[in-house]
């Protein structure tokens, strides 16, 4: 009896997180792509960004919506991408500086594309449009690949690297920014990187807790899921498993968090097809349902976690 009770409040720590079910996020803005992921909101909340990609994943670009009177405009790729192999935005404090991953060569006349790099562009005014793109060079980029950039409000540069010269798969490293520049980045201990895959790691502004992907850990509920560490006087907590209301049997991934609400943005491949009909569907209902979001293609989905940040306070 013990063994049970044990085992229901163990299992319980991962269930309890939220009651609310994800729903899908900019749903007429996306619809157009087959796949959609990793989505930025500026500071403003009047700008987003994602990206787009083929069916097969290998055409890749960044695109973004405006809200204007309250309504998500029609998604365009955005001026510095569409030609080279873009994903993962993430904004400045200020939305003036947008960070985003890249394997384009450093000549922008060279075509043939190199290890992933995380860039960046810079505009005078929210109004202004983006410069060109820049690469971030050492000690944040190497000749390894370089991913999914985010930012504390003191500057630490938190992001994924894939070292082919280590054990362990994806890790997820920090480079302190201290006297204006970036110290050589660190790993993040075991508590949160693991002999597998760890990546897509969203920091808080205030460096109270970090949202992080996690491929097929022990605790998971299939494929990918996401995890989430608090930041104490002892250090990183314990990463914990978000639960099965948020996580699904399919990959869940790149996760952003808009603090000013609590809302949890991220990527799913869940599959929400009904294969159960109560009569035959028409043509134009047999498409609609086959290209609905929650399709099992990528698609951004959206869920209040005030619930689990307020169990930290």
């Amino acid at each position: 009896m013990r063994f049970y009770i044990a085992f229901f409040m163990f299992m319980s720590s991962f269930f309890c997180f939220s009651q609310e079910v994800p729903k899908v996020f900019l749903a007429e803005a996306t619809n157009s792509f087959p796949h959609v992921r990793d989505v930025a909101i500026s500071p403003n909340g009047h700008e987003v960004m994602f990206t787009a990609q083929s069916v097969m994943g290998n055409l890749s670009a960044i695109v973004t919506s405006k809200k204007v009177n309250n309504t998500w405009t029609k998604a365009e790729v955005v001026s510095f991408s569409g030609q080279f192999f873009d994903l993962e935005p993430f904004y400045s404090h200020d939305g003036l500086t947008l960070y985003f991953v890249s394997s384009r060569a450093l000549d922008p006349t060279d075509l043939e594309p190199k290890d992933f790099d995380i860039w960046y562009v810079e505009r005078p005014t929210l109004k202004d449009a983006w410069s060109e793109p820049k690469n971030m060079g050492s000690p944040i980029n190497t000749e390894h690949g370089e991913f999914y950039p985010s930012i504390a409000d003191n500057g630490n540069f938190y992001f994924t690297r894939d070292n082919t010269e280590l054990k362990t798969k994806d890790d997820i490293y920090v480079s302190a920014f201290i006297n204006n520049r970036y110290e050589t980045p660190k790993k993040l201990g075991d508590v949160i990187n693991s002999e597998g895959y760890e990546y897509n790691a969203f920091i808080a502004p205030d460096e109270s807790y970090l949202l992080f992907g996690s491929y097929n850990r022990t605790d998971g509920f299939g494929s990918g899921d996401l995890y989430i560490s608090f930041k104490t006087d002892e250090g990183w907590t314990i990463a914990k498993n978000l639960g099965n209301t948020i996580n699904s049997d399919k990959m869940d991934y790149c996760p952003f968090v808009d603090t000013k609400t609590n809302t949890l943005y991220f990527t799913s491949k869940r599959d929400q097809t009904n294969i159960l009909q109560e009569k035959p569907l028409t043509t134009e209902e047999f498409i609609t349902e086959l290209n609905k979001a929650g399709n099992g293609s990528s698609s951004l989905y959206q869920v209040s976690i005030d619930d689990l940040l307020s169990k930290q306070e």
